[in-house]
């Protein structure tokens, strides 16, 4: 995956920000204090590293994507920005206060080994909010009808609510809280589900070359004959029946606000 977004990181940008409505719920769940060091884990190119410091809190960015840390630092020389991954993060113990992971925990090589290294990183009491989306949601994309094998893909690499609880407490973490988000449609960031309102915009190749799922994990024969189906769907008004058959209440991503317990980790 450090190979696909070394490919896309020059022209992430175009067509991923940090959207104001997830900036704002990242700040409520961190409950940001003066004087503390955050950290951004899978932070990319920086669009809520620097949107979270621009509200005056003090981050730190990693991210094992050069591409991506060569465009984090063109656009912010004040954060901290280093290379690393979940696994492996070139820090010393205890060195956060809180931290964030916005839609990269299924990049991870290892769930368990990257949330024992967070703990480690972070100091007692600490912070983890994790936003994601669960497998169980993304079944519920109506995406599936026209892009099948990718978003099978897709879900297969997304670790489970229960996968995902289960490693935080090994790790040493509890999970306060979590919160369904449903795609608004003046969302700015053009993750995977952008779409969900606006089902023209994946007929852009521009959002298409944006997002993970169909950068790395799509058949290009099958993106072509979903793309074309999607557009006579939209086109004669089918769409409409075939969007609510995948309407539900699971919410489309989920955040997951975790702390860092004094409880040793299990081994």
């Amino acid at each position: 995956m450090e190979t696909i977004y070394n490919t896309i990181g020059t022209s992430y940008n175009a067509t991923r920000q940090a959207d104001p409505f997830l900036v704002g719920r990242l700040l409520h769940f961190l409950e940001p204090k003066p004087d503390k060091l955050y950290l951004d884990i899978g932070c990319g190119t920086g669009n809520y590293t620097i949107a979270l410091a621009n509200q005056g809190l003090d981050f730190v960015g990693v991210e094992p994507s050069e591409a991506m840390l060569k465009e984090a630092r063109k656009r912010n020389e004040r954060i901290t920005w280093l290379q690393g991954t979940a696994e492996q993060i070139p820090v010393e113990d205890n060195s956060f206060d809180s931290a964030i992971a916005t839609l990269t925990i299924h990049h991870w090589a290892n769930l368990n080994q990257s949330l024992k290294e967070i703990y480690r990183a972070t100091k007692l009491g600490a912070r983890l909010v994790i936003f994601t989306a669960t497998r169980q949601q993304m079944e519920g994309y109506w995406l599936n009808h026209y892009f099948p094998g990718m978003l099978s893909s897709a879900i297969a690499q997304m670790p489970s609510f229960d996968l995902i609880n289960d490693a935080l407490t090994k790790a040493g973490f509890e999970i306060a809280t979590t919160e369904k988000y449903f795609v608004k449609d003046d969302l700015q960031d053009n993750f995977l589900y952008t779409g969900k309102h606006r089902p023209a915009l994946y007929l852009n190749e521009e959002i298409r070359k944006g997002i993970s799922s169909f950068a790395a994990l799509s058949n290009a024969t099958e993106v072509e004959a979903g793309l074309s189906k999607l557009h006579a769907d939209l086109e004669s008004g089918q769409f409409i029946n075939i969007k609510k058959t995948y309407e539900n209440d699971l919410g489309d991503y989920l955040f997951i606000v975790a702390e860092r317990k004094t409880a040793i980790p299990v081994i």
